[in-house]
């Protein structure tokens, strides 16, 4: 049996789930919202696809100093490279068995949820070390670290740019999230490096539950942050530690280097943290822009190189262009102190430019780059992971080199095999004219917007792009409006000229979306909001179907310190 069962949307344990553990922010935003509003538009957007995006509502972030005069981004040194390992979104399932149901009615599978999908009870039994349906085993999370210490020895440090928990939203609690968190840290430990680590969307219980500090309600995610703080602090120290037990956010100094790591909270700044609909809107959550500038600023008087990672990138179409609007504000002005920008999120091998002038795209207006890793979860694609050629003094990449294991082959159960896939130089340099191969040379944004134009004008190298951008998961060919909106995406690390297009209905299961290329999130997100979305055509009718699924006196229930 389903609930809702006009459209079919998901099982009924998903529905009740999802619905208990969602319903009441999204009952919050109903009781706060002014129908016609800003906010109302952007909801209507994001649960029904039936709005067009609202225009940027005018904010000027305010900065201490104006930019230096002549500021650039410094030439790189041609001294010996440091090695710097990059993973992302491994979506570990502690409750994965192996010989469960991989072809299950649910968005993961590989667990037990009934007695027919139990080990020696299904026709399709999960292996060892995953399944396409499935999120991670921590076979396959250990698996990866091995691969990392085997194949990267000398790596200085690594970056985890966030997701641990899996992908049954409508199951995961408090517990369950701390446990996770915990445990996927521990293994971290056993690198033996630094690990600089972001706050993930999935690592909150609901998810995508990180209400801003300004917002008067009793559900918080303070034990989140608590959680991160003490798992970060032997990499971070007890100071930026300190700061991440706000929210989510930490500026450190690489030691004995001349590089600023500062991981911040994309999560303020996410169309599904639903927190985050109040009228009027918050220009800047929690006060985080704010304490950005203030890093970068003291970076830049101290000569300092930075790295910003973060989880979803803010370009992406999951970004409110609001916030990534402000966000790029600062990008551009600090841009000859940031070396480069790291993030997740997207389960897919790409990137995305950020320009001065995103109404001329060209290599000379190009002043950043976001560095998007593709995901260890082997949902959409075969598990990976990036190693970047980083120089020691600029701190700018001159090369990555992504690995993979090959979930298809034989003998993966048997334990995968973890080899390189392709580094950027050796790919796409030799191809740019004039060409870009020596060991020395950054990947500058003009070399990405280069390589964006060579995918205009040489279909097959971006052809084998989007090979790759699935992690061989879809090789199907992207041409015609599938093409034009890739590279629009790839030129945007500002959200508002990112291309992608609302369109009415959502999907739950996040293996479905893949073939969506105007959808750039691969993790699940909301379940309660796209259920009820799923069934209803406006504000109105998605009130009368959350009193429906919870009761009629629902909506004046309140989950804030002071009654609505």
């Amino acid at each position: 049996m389903r609930c809702l069962t006009r459209k079919q949307v998901e099982d009924a344990d998903v529905c009740a789930g999802a619905i208990g553990l969602e319903g009441p922010i999204l009952a919050h935003d109903l009781r706060e919202m002014t129908i016609g509003s800003h906010t109302a538009q952007l909801f209507c957007g994001t649960i029904f696809g039936l709005c067009d995006y609202p225009a940027v509502t005018p904010y000027t972030v305010t900065f201490p100093s104006a930019k230096p005069a002549g500021a650039s981004r410094p030439a790189s040194s041609g001294k010996t490279p440091l090695k710097v390992v990059h993973y992302s979104d491994i979506h570990v399932d502690l409750s994965y068995q192996v010989g469960a149901n991989y072809n299950c009615t649910k968005n993961i599978c590989c667990r037990p949820y009934t007695a027919a999908d139990a080990p020696g009870k299904t026709q399709f039994p999960a292996g060892q070390y995953g399944n396409t349906q499935c999120d991670s085993p921590r076979s396959l999370e250990q698996s990866m670290y091995n691969a990392i210490k085997t194949l990267v020895p000398d790596a200085a440090f690594s970056i985890f740019t966030g997701d641990i928990v899996e992908g049954a939203v409508w199951l995961v609690n408090q517990t369950e999230v701390i446990n996770d968190l915990n445990n996927a840290y521990s293994l971290m430990s056993t690198l033996g490096m630094p690990v600089y680590g972001v706050v993930g969307d999935h690592d909150a219980a609901p998810v995508n539950s990180f209400p801003p500090a300004a917002v008067d309600t009793t559900i918080s995610s303070q034990w989140v942050y608590d959680t991160l703080s003490a798992d970060w602090t032997k990499w971070i120290g007890s100071a930026a530690a300190s700061n991440a037990d706000k929210y989510g956010a930490y500026s450190v100094k690489n030691p004995n280097t001349n590089l600023r790591v500062v991981s911040f909270n994309t999560n303020l700044y996410y169309k599904q943290n639903f927190w985050l609909y109040e009228t009027t809107m918050e220009t800047d959550p929690s006060g985080q822009l704010a304490w950005l500038v203030g890093e970068l600023d003291a970076a830049e008087k101290a000569g300092e190189r930075v790295w910003l990672l973060g989880h979803m990138p803010m370009g992406a179409g999951d970004a409110f262009h609001d916030g990534s609007n402000y966000f790029n504000q600062i990008v551009k002005r600090y841009s000859a102190t940031i070396a480069a920008q790291f993030y997740g999120h997207t389960h897919k091998d790409e990137f995305q430019i950020t320009y001065s002038d995103y109404t001329k795209q060209t290599a000379a207006n190009a002043v950043d780059v976001s560095y998007i890793a593709p995901a260890l979860t082997p949902t959409s694609g075969n598990p990976t992971f990036r190693v970047y050629s980083i120089d020691p003094v600029t701190f700018g990449v001159l090369d990555y080199t992504v690995y993979f294991a090959n979930i298809s082959s034989p003998t993966y159960q048997n334990g995968p095999t973890w080899q390189k896939y392709y580094s950027v130089k050796e790919t796409y340099g030799a191809q740019l004219t004039p060409p870009v191969t020596a060991a020395s040379a950054e990947l500058t944004p003009a070399f990405w917007h280069n390589l964006t134009t060579l995918f205009q004008t040489n279909d097959a190298v971006f052809q084998q792009f989007n090979a790759r951008k699935s992690r061989g998961h879809d090789v199907s060919s992207c041409t015609g409006d599938c093409k034009t909106s890739s590279i629009c995406q790839l030129r945007a690390a500002e959200a508002q000229y990112n291309c992608v297009t609302i369109k009415p209905g959502v999907n739950f299961k996040k293996r479905d979306l893949a073939a969506d290329i105007t959808h750039s999130d691969e993790c699940d997100g909301s379940a309660g909001a796209k259920i009820l979305g799923a069934l209803t055509e406006n504000i109105g009718a998605f009130q009368e179907a959350l009193e429906k699924e919870l009761g009629a006196g629902f909506m004046g229930e309140t989950v804030n310190g002071t009654a609505s």
